[in-house]
């Protein structure tokens, strides 16, 4: 069920895809309305990295079109109204030289200029940034002391200092403890009520974030499911076997 109120951020329209002979994407359409908080779910090899890579601008497209913020990808310039986290954001080892505060300006870069000095404006943001994170009074620290969820943390306030309008997160809870997964998912979630951000997550823990989202993608080569997350909650065993190619059984984390 798309979302009709509000206007799409990214409009996705019959999207094929291969390497080689390998079809990875067959005739995907998905629109992404503004606001929202989409999970973009599937097993592994179900082309969910191809689609974010399209959609990045990192892939050029073979078939089919998309738009960013109404305009044609292949025309698009704006790339700073877009922020990406990585799963290996936060593959840091304990050496690395960089303080907190520097690996989040270092999403300013292109604002403040490769060669200028950042000006009191700049720190500002920075500190925002980490604010918004819960990570504000880490900003001396350095990047490869942090735990994985809290790099990860730091690396989400890295894509949010630009101030996009859309935030992609590709398996952001790799690496982090099992124990701190619900108050990240619970951080995105206050991310996207309280700023308005739109987010897409890539993950294989539908379970946990399914009381965060609002909307559901289920991809596997093809796209088997998109509307909310109400409706992904009312499909059955059987249902979402057929989706993922395997037994699988839907576990709702309320907490």
């Amino acid at each position: 069920m798309e979302d009709t109120r509000k206007k799409p951020i990214i409009e996705v329209k019959d999207i094929s895809y291969k390497y080689a002979e390998d079809h990875v994407l067959e005739h995907v359409s998905l629109n992404v309305p503004e606001g929202a908080f989409l999970a973009l779910v599937g097993p592994n090899g179900s082309g969910k990295s191809t689609l974010l890579k399209l959609i990045l601008g990192l892939l050029k497209l073979q078939s089919g079109k998309i738009k960013l913020f109404g305009e044609d990808i292949r025309m698009f310039k704006d790339w700073d109204q877009i922020g990406f986290v990585s799963q290996k954001a936060n593959s840091f080892n304990t050496g690395f030289p960089a303080s907190v505060f520097e690996v989040v300006q270092s999403g300013l870069t292109k604002k403040i200029g490769l060669f200028a000095f950042p000006k009191k404006k700049h720190r500002e943001k920075v500190l925002d940034a980490l604010k918004s994170v819960g990570m504000l009074g880490f900003q001396d620290r350095n990047i490869g002391e942090l735990s994985g969820g809290q790099q990860q943390r730091v690396f989400i306030a890295r894509a949010l200092v630009s101030e996009p309008k859309l935030l992609i997160l590709d398996e952001p809870t790799v690496g982090v403890d099992s124990r701190h997964v619900h108050e990240f998912y619970q951080l995105l979630g206050e991310l996207n009520k309280k700023s308005g951000i739109t987010l897409i997550l890539v993950t294989h823990d539908v379970g946990t974030v399914t009381d965060k989202v609002s909307h559901v993608a289920c991809l596997n080569k093809s796209l088997h499911f998109h509307g909310d997350a109400e409706e992904y909650h009312s499909l059955d065993e059987k249902e979402l076997s057929t989706m993922y190619g395997t037994s699988v059984q839907l576990i709702s984390h309320n907490h």
